[in-house]
């Protein structure tokens, strides 16, 4: 949720990172943004489920990863 917030309001996505235990908006708020991006018109309970997990696992992975640390890379991945 709170990448897709971000992602909305055009924030830099590459300098943010996710903290856990944080909490951002309402429940209300939440399930709006994934009904937004989830790229199904009508999604199931279960098409959100599978989205958020997917997008969960790849954002996890991203920020674990070397090659997606901006202080790594620097700015030779721009917009990467």
């Amino acid at each position: 949720f709170q990448y897709l917030k971000r992602f909305d309001q055009g924030y830099n996505l590459d300098t943010f990172c996710y903290e856990a235990h944080s909490v951002e908006g309402s429940p209300a708020e939440c399930l709006q943004q994934f009904l937004l991006h989830c790229g199904v018109t009508d999604p199931s309970w279960s098409e959100l489920r599978n989205f958020t997990w997917f997008l969960n696992v790849q954002l996890k992975d991203c920020e674990a990863s070397v090659f997606c640390n901006p202080d790594f890379v620097q700015d030779t991945l721009q917009g990467f």
